[in-house]
């Protein structure tokens, strides 16, 4: 899954493909670099990073998400808001993303459970503004669990297929430095939820703590390498797909993951509700 914002404020690209010219051109760059999805955000989610209207949002997302899926592109559409959600998947998205977490909103609910759409349940606590104060946990891994899966059953309750959620640790969102390490190392225990399970780790801020030098965080560029040996382990641990900025170091690292393996990517068609081949090891 390449990475596409569209805003002026990402962590990660400071905002290179804010205009739509510039984002359709990088969009049709990652699907060519080996990306199955293309994950197309107009809001950053970065903590501390200020809202936008739903309006604004859409305004900066819903032409690329056009041009995207009329090149023939499989798209998820990263936002919090079910009008904006709603909008690209009229549009031509497969895929919601939300990184609400706990905060999710009946409405968003209700959209993925009535359209029946493939739905990536991020853990989160709080907001972009708060998340940093409450990454407090008993247990980091068992608490992300009990929540995301508390989260899950609303939307099972609501009428979504349970095959159609896709669970997201949440690295970052909420997260102390260490806690993402013991996050990535119980991976298994998320896959043998059964569902499908995504992991959003490029570029974020405890890879530049890794690499830190003389006491200087390692800047969001250069945490490319670190970032595909995540998403080779990531995949022999059976993830379905990595989320990342830098696909074709990623792609190689996933290839090279299920060569070790023997085994074949998942598939997931959009037709299906869902997308093409991705990094785990097999369908859930």
């Amino acid at each position: 899954m390449g990475v596409l914002n569209v805003t002026p404020d990402s962590f990660s690209d400071g905002g290179r493909h804010a205009g739509h010219e510039a984002a359709i051109a990088h969009g049709l760059r990652l699907t060519a670099e080996g990306a199955d999805v293309v994950d197309v955000g107009g809001e950053s989610t970065r903590p501390g990073s200020e809202r936008i209207t739903a309006a604004e949002e859409q305004r900066r997302i819903l032409p690329v998400v056009e041009a995207l899926a009329a090149a023939g592109a499989v798209l998820s559409v990263d936002t919090l808001h079910a009008a904006t959600a709603a909008a690209a998947l009229d549009a031509g998205a497969h895929l919601v993303n939300d990184v609400s977490g706990l905060a999710v909103t009946p409405e968003m609910v209700e959209l993925v459970a009535e359209r029946q759409t493939p739905y990536v349940l991020t853990h989160t606590r709080g907001t972009p503004e708060t998340m940093d104060g409450l990454a407090v946990y008993d247990d980091v891994v068992d608490d992300v669990l009990a929540e995301l899966e508390s989260l899950r059953d609303r939307f099972v309750a609501a009428g979504l297929a349970p095959e159609r959620i896709v669970l997201d640790p949440g690295l970052g969102f909420a997260k102390r430095g260490a806690q993402n390490w013991e996050l990535l190392r119980a991976l298994p225990r998320f896959v043998a939820t059964g569902h499908r399970v995504l992991v959003g780790a490029s570029r974020k801020r405890f890879l530049g703590t890794l690499l830190e030098q003389d006491g200087t965080s390692r800047p969001a560029t250069g945490r490319d390498a670190a970032t595909a040996a995540i998403s080779a382990l990531s995949a022999h641990a059976g993830a379905w797909a990595v989320r990342v900025h830098d696909v074709r170091s990623s792609a190689d690292a996933v290839a090279a993951a299920h060569a070790w393996r023997g085994t074949e990517p998942a598939l997931l068609h959009p037709g299906a509700g869902g997308t093409a081949r991705t990094a785990g090891g097999g369908d859930r």
